[in-house]
């Protein structure tokens, strides 16, 4: 990750379990200009149990009658498709990432050579599997969504215990509300948890629009993660709270935008501003007719536009001299 805020467009299971849309999303991405392009990966048996109900945003965007393991099920990528959309996305010049969801997913994304492990919210409490990516010491992004301070302290240190470097950990703020209400977004949370860690932090993003994604890049975000897809009204459980293509350009020049704005830190005239000084500024200038040799005081001097003259910081070091000239009413002294 570099010092420019790490964009990742989050496809998840928006493929609805076709490669020929994953490839379709990856083309998006690439388009819009992110950094990584992410996709989920589980074995559904290990991942959700038979009798597990859907989330309430899931019954309203998918089958209502059918399971969580039934939807999830057809959304599942196979080891040999995983390899096909890393392939592709090398051939896009982005980078492909997938969330694991059980140790067999860690397994096999290990060995595919991901460099970056992203851990979803659902996971901050599985110590196990949290240790088993610990192990394998990569650069670890933990999305914190459903947690108090607590929960994220434990879940670093079992991360740090188990072999990762902590400068190696970033910790995204998030909420798993489909869309995420803005009154819930809570985004100084993410700050503090910065601060309180002594890690990089980011956003995974579940509102709707890109006011708050922008808005986190500015309080400091170095990673930021949102779901996209093709068309918001596509069936499956996470298109309705996702950016559609152009949306994802948007957010990208808006985020890019932010960082070119924010600047170096150092406060002084800009190269565009320069020209303005002149104009803008004010200078010493007469008020009455002045002659050589009159003492200037505050009812023969005024001070006004331009400011190529003498400053009027420097009122009192002229207030009491002499005149070395004459002049008229508005000449520069």
């Amino acid at each position: 990750m570099n010092y420019s805020t790490y964009i990742i467009a989050e496809a998840g299971v928006n493929h609805n379990g076709s490669i020929e849309l994953a490839k379709k999303l990856i083309d998006v991405a690439s388009e819009a200009g992110v950094d990584a392009v992410k996709f989920q990966t589980f074995k559904t048996e290990n991942l959700v149990s038979v009798n597990a109900q859907k989330a309430e945003y899931q019954k309203e965007t998918t089958d209502s009658t059918e399971s969580q393991f039934q939807m999830i099920k057809k959304l599942e990528l196979d080891a040999d498709t995983h390899t096909e959309l890393m392939s592709y996305c090398n051939q896009k010049k982005i980078t492909f990432l997938s969330t694991p969801f059980d140790h067999d997913s860690i397994e096999l994304l290990d060995g595919m050579g991901l460099s970056i492990f992203k851990i979803p919210s659902g996971e901050v409490t599985n110590l196990p599997y949290l240790e088993h990516i610990g192990r394998l010491n990569k650069e670890v992004v933990l999305s914190t969504g459903m947690c108090n301070i607590g929960d994220v302290e434990s879940a670093i240190q079992v991360l740090v215990n188990a072999g990762t470097l902590k400068p190696n950990i970033t910790v995204l703020h998030a909420n798993t509300q489909y869309p995420t209400p803005i009154e819930d977004v809570n985004l100084n949370a993410m700050v503090t948890m910065g601060l309180a860690f002594g890690v990089d932090y980011g956003y995974s993003d579940h509102t709707l629009g890109i006011e708050i994604p922008t808005a986190a890049v500015a309080l400091g975000a170095t990673v930021i993660e949102k779901h996209f897809t093709l068309d918001k009204t596509m069936e499956g459980p996470d298109h309705k709270a996702s950016l559609e293509p152009d949306e994802l350009k948007a957010m990208v020049k808006a985020i890019r935008n932010i960082e070119l704005a924010l600047g170096d830190g150092v406060k002084r005239v800009s190269k565009s501003e320069k020209p303005n000084i002149a104009i803008a500024r004010k200078s010493i200038v007469a008020n009455s007719s002045i002659t050589e040799g009159d003492v200037f005081t505050t009812d023969n001097l005024a001070i006004k536009r331009p400011g190529n003259g003498i400053s009027p910081m420097r009122w009192y070091d002229v207030l009491g001299t002499k005149a070395t000239k004459n002049y008229q009413a508005d000449d520069i002294i």
